[in-house]
């Protein structure tokens, strides 16, 4: 009897000792962590110092010249990014369970944070308030910012900024800046295939922007800008025959033979709805 006193006791212990660790954690996220609301009423700015100083970010109460609306950007840009970026975005709170699940059993055969899962909103997170570091308390930090940022922010602020801190190249943040660096346009005149092109590059846009530098696509670049035409398909954002235009329709950088064979560049043709906003 008194055996089993002792273990309920020790459980017990443990318990509470679980329950007061959680609460002194939340309390110190709670106190320490950035207000998020900072982003209903200013604009973050990054500050790009070359490729071996990590980019910082400032805010601005003045909108910068720079920054894009969402409304200036064309809805095919943006469906091209949602359905590769996160294509619940809509549907979850900042963060999608599915996609957590699935990181966490590759991360566990990988043993290594070999996929991250992160929405746009925890990116947003990360970016603006955190660093990139990997490890268990980072994430922690950056789902906790994400549910708030969801809550407080809401959905359309939040994709607003992530469009405008992204980054598309070597020192190019912004989607404003990607398009007249990549398509020499403005973004609200984008095409599916160009906002596709923008989508590939997010991962890693110094490594898959050599399509950008050799003038066609790699072989990569062509099946993953496919896969995301077809997804916007799925979504609605395009109809089938939209997005069988825009699959055959070069990028404006691609240079493409000639009847003679001779290698000339071809600008791509405007397509329906490129110039839609959302």
């Amino acid at each position: 009897m008194k055996q089993r006193a002792r273990k309920r006791f020790g459980f017990l212990k443990v318990l509470f000792g679980v329950i007061f660790l959680a609460v002194v954690a939340s309390f110190w996220i709670y106190f320490t962590l950035p207000d998020v609301r900072m982003l209903k009423l200013q604009f973050p700015v990054v500050q790009y110092r070359g490729p071996e100083v990590p980019p910082t970010v400032s805010f601005q109460k003045i909108r910068p010249r720079t920054w894009t609306s969402l409304a200036e950007v064309s809805r095919a840009a943006v469906g091209a990014i949602i359905v590769s970026e996160d294509w619940a975005y809509y549907q979850h709170s900042g963060y999608d369970m599915n996609q957590i699940k699935e990181a966490f059993h590759e991360d566990w055969e990988e043993k290594k944070f070999a996929r991250g899962a992160s929405t746009i909103t925890q990116q947003v997170a990360r970016n603006v308030f955190l660093t990139k570091e990997k490890n268990l308390w980072r994430k922690a930090k950056e789902f906790y910012l994400a549910i708030k940022l969801d809550e407080i922010v809401g959905k359309r602020r939040t994709l607003e900024t992530y469009l405008n801190i992204a980054e598309w190249g070597p020192g190019i943040f912004g989607i404003r800046a990607a398009s007249h660096y990549y398509f020499s346009k403005e973004p609200s005149v984008l095409t599916a295939k160009e906002g596709a092109f923008l989508a590939m590059l997010l991962p890693s846009p110094v490594k898959y922007g050599q399509s950008f530098r050799k003038k066609r696509l790699t072989d990569y670049a062509e099946d993953t800008v496919e896969s995301i035409l077809s997804k916007m398909t799925q979504a609605h954002y395009l109809t089938e025959d939209e997005r069988i235009v825009q699959a055959n329709t070069p990028l404006p950088f691609e240079i493409v033979p000639s009847p003679d064979n001779s290698p000339i560049p071809r600008p791509s043709e405007d397509s329906p709805g490129q110039n839609s906003s959302i």
